[in-house]
């Protein structure tokens, strides 16, 4: 017997009839069907900027930009499969003690909440808290060694091949990149690599003072999207759920104040299900009406096995294997929500993130999250956000990606917070 569980002239004669098959289907006109695309198949995916796919083996690492005209290459020196390894894990783990810690506090303060005062209750309370400190300067210091390492064996080479060495003149306009990463850089925030401190910015020094960072999970996803959107109809409606206490969960805040603002920025144009009608079953059906969605709730990934990972809804998880499954006519979705753009450790190459779902699936622009993050900073950005892509009088998500650069750059140089806030909000599409 196989490994497959088939007799050996089984699986042979099984082979031969999937090979004719295939052949039958390309003899009848489909002659890519199962072929990779032709590399100038793939070159309109660089009409709006370079792509930069990062690649990454057991011997060097790469850089190859792709342009319109063609692809060119850089060798990145200081680029190993060990080194990625490593910055990644520690990276991982530093998210994962703040996680576990903010947990702690969360189980302490609810036996706390609910009456029990004893002294061992306050005491693990404080000790809950302290860890959580501990965790943050932890997490916080990790950060800065991350950045700091992306921008000298990744971003700055790349960018300098590029050309683009300084911030643009102000009143230009932002040159955009496009970032492909693989293997353990796919876990990794390499549209912030870079010095964030006062120097770094003032001399440029970070991917967020040049250009405006995109993702893309492969070409060919970008070169679908950057295809003529439908055009929006009178009916067009955004779809807005919100989640504010999940099973299990810490209660969000500023989940029903951002449902408010939405329903007010779309006064006539909005669908909100929330609380009890925010389930699996009910979100499915409306995602498939709706060219636009946002969704303020909790969020998880499971690193092992990234397609369990999903939206926390109140009845369960929506998936990303649930998002997978289906084909929607979507345009934008912000999912203002923790982990969305994070995949698996296992396989980091797979693009498995509910934002690769959400965009694989149809949604041309998706805004997703690389890790946990606090509510209250979810609904700063989200407003951000929708001023500037509704300050027309119409919604336009094209401007999507420029709309999330200038709300992340006034959390960090305006409101002076640190990088672990804004850091975790990435864009994909076009």
């Amino acid at each position: 017997m196989s490994e497959a569980g088939f007799p050996a002239d089984e699986r042979m004669a099984l082979a031969r009839t999937w090979d004719g098959l295939v052949d039958a289907v390309r003899a009848a006109g489909y002659d890519d069907f199962l072929r990779p695309p032709p590399l100038d198949a793939l070159f309109p995916a660089a009409v709006g900027g370079p792509v930069v796919i990062v690649n990454l083996g057991k011997l060097r690492g790469d850089a190859l930009v792709v342009r319109p005209a063609g692809v060119t290459h850089r060798h990145l020196p200081g680029l190993t499969e060990s080194a990625a390894q490593e910055q990644t894990l520690g990276y991982l783990r530093v998210l994962e003690d703040v996680d576990r810690a903010v947990l702690e506090v969360f189980r302490a303060r609810a036996r706390y909440d609910d009456g029990d005062r004893s002294p061992l209750v306050i005491r693990q309370y404080t000790q809950a808290k302290a860890l959580l400190q501990r965790a943050t300067r932890q997490r916080d210091a990790t950060f800065t060694d991350v950045l700091r390492w992306l921008w000298r064996t990744v971003a700055e080479p790349v960018l300098d091949e590029l050309g683009l060495t300084s911030p643009p003149p102000a009143g230009e306009p932002w040159p955009r990149v496009w970032w492909c990463p693989t293997g353990p850089l796919a876990l990794l925030p390499l549209h912030a690599a870079g010095h964030h401190d006062e120097r770094g910015r003032a001399e440029g020094l970070s991917v967020l003072d040049r250009v405006v960072s995109s993702y893309t999970p492969t070409l060919r996803a970008l070169v679908d999207a950057r295809r003529p959107a439908a055009q929006a109809g009178p009916d067009e409606r955004l779809l807005i759920v919100a989640v504010p206490e999940a099973p299990g969960q810490e209660q969000l805040a500023e989940a029903s104040g951002e449902s408010a603002l939405l329903c007010a920025l779309f006064p006539f144009a909005h669908t909100l299900l929330q609380a009890a009608d925010a389930t699996v079953p009910a979100v499915r059906t409306a995602m498939a009406r709706h060219r636009w969605a946002h969704f303020a709730c909790h969020g998880d990934q499971n690193l092992a096995d990234p397609s369990h990972g999903g939206l926390l809804l109140t009845d369960g998880v929506l998936t990303i294997a649930d998002i997978g499954a289906g084909r929607h006519d979507g345009d934008f979705a912000f999912l203002s929500a923790c982990k969305t753009a994070v995949g698996g450790v296992l396989l980091p190459d797979e693009a498995i993130t509910l934002t690769a779902a959400m965009h694989l699936t149809g949604y041309r622009h998706v805004i997703g999250t690389l890790w946990s993050v606090h509510d209250r900073t979810a609904a700063t950005i989200a407003a951000s956000v929708y001023a500037r892509l509704t300050a027309a009088g119409t919604f336009d998500p094209a401007g999507s990606a420029l709309a999330l650069h200038e709300a992340v750059h006034r959390l960090r140089d305006t409101e002076r917070l640190p990088p672990a806030a804004w850091l975790p909000f990435t864009h994909t599409g076009p």
